[in-house]
């Protein structure tokens, strides 16, 4: 009886020394429970029936579902088959993993762990000593965030007369000392509803264009967005009498071809020119086959559709520096072309 008492005044201590005003689950709640057991005896031990066992346990919760659990019981209504009443107890420590969560009203279980059991098979003052290995489960119902009830069964393995034994029991308990209850998330606030008399998207009370038309696109104060104008030009010089793309020059022309492509509603004219050196008309086609070159460069390195390309010729007819000087014509000698569009 001293592992009896030494148990009651374990479960004593605690109890004095936890608040029940932090009465919870999880982990580290502590949890005392009182339970009855049904024992089925084997056949091997000659005993005429079933015994009933009466007792209580006491538990740390490791974690939110891992409970280390230490249990005595003792053995009532027992008799051998020649009426002797058997006498003995049981304690146990066991491993519980608890499914679902803290605080649901249902938390299955399954249990392992060992007990010993002294227990008087014939009537006399000496007692029989077994050790036995346990597996078992069941299910905890909780009234509250503490009080529950239990059922469930335990499998007993004799390890040493190597017999099986089973135990339905059912018990109530309590837990207290863990952490809260998650708490419920915040509902949020309903958002505010503003008052838009011309649907722009924008408050009365801070719209500074209260009569904006209807699908006009609208800057952060209500009023219709000014659209910004953006643009990419080119400028292609060739050597003289020349209508060959030089390699330094595509770099510029696929700037060209990745700006359409953005904007894929834009179109643009190239436009080829020379310098004053040779017939006029000779000089017209040299300027036409410039801005052609360009144009295939545009549509067929770099993928721009050619109904968005077009090329025309103006000779010497557009000189932007002095054809006196060979810096001049060297300047005129080009094929321009520039892009705009809108940014949204």
């Amino acid at each position: 009886m001293k592992l009896k008492n030494t148990l009651g005044f374990a479960i004593g201590s605690l109890i004095a020394a936890t608040s029940f005003g932090a009465l919870a689950q999880g982990q580290g709640a502590v949890e005392i429970e009182g339970f009855a057991k049904k024992e089925m005896f084997d056949s091997a031990r000659d005993f005429k029936n079933n015994g009933n066992l009466f007792g209580g346990s006491i538990g740390y919760f490791l974690t939110d579902d891992v409970e280390l659990r230490l249990a005595y019981d003792e053995v009532h209504n027992a008799r051998t088959e020649d009426g002797t009443n058997v006498k003995g107890a049981n304690t146990a420590l066991d491993a519980l993993y608890h499914f679902n969560n803290p605080g649901d009203m249902l938390r299955p279980y399954v249990s392992a762990g060992f007990s010993d059991q002294s227990i008087d098979q014939n009537g006399s003052n000496s007692r029989n000593r077994s050790t036995f290995a346990n597996v078992g489960g069941g299910a905890k119902l909780y009234f509250t965030d503490n009080f529950y009830a239990r059922a469930g069964v335990e499998a007993q393995y004799n390890i040493d007369q190597g017999d099986t034994e089973w135990a339905p029991s059912v018990g109530i308990g309590v837990n207290f000392g863990g952490g809260s209850k998650p708490a419920a998330a915040p509902v949020p606030a309903p958002a505010e509803v503003c008052s838009d008399s011309d649907n722009d998207g924008v408050c009365d009370n801070v719209d500074k264009c209260p009569d904006t038309p209807a699908n006009v696109t609208v800057d952060a104060d209500g009023c219709p967005a000014v659209a910004e104008v953006v643009r990419v030009e080119l400028d292609v010089k060739f050597d003289f009498d020349k209508s060959v793309v030089k390699e330094n020059s595509y770099g510029d022309i696929k700037n060209l071809a990745d700006f359409m492509k953005q904007y894929p509603a834009t179109s643009t004219t190239v436009e080829g020119h020379t310098d004053s050196v040779g017939p006029d008309a000779y000089n017209q086609k040299l300027s036409e086959r410039r801005a052609n070159a360009v144009k295939q460069v545009l549509t067929n390195q770099y993928g721009v559709e050619s109904s968005r390309v077009q090329s025309v010729g103006y000779g010497e007819s557009r000189p932007v520096a002095d054809n006196a000087t060979e810096a001049g014509r060297a300047v005129n000698r080009r094929v321009e072309a520039q892009v705009e569009a809108q940014a949204k």
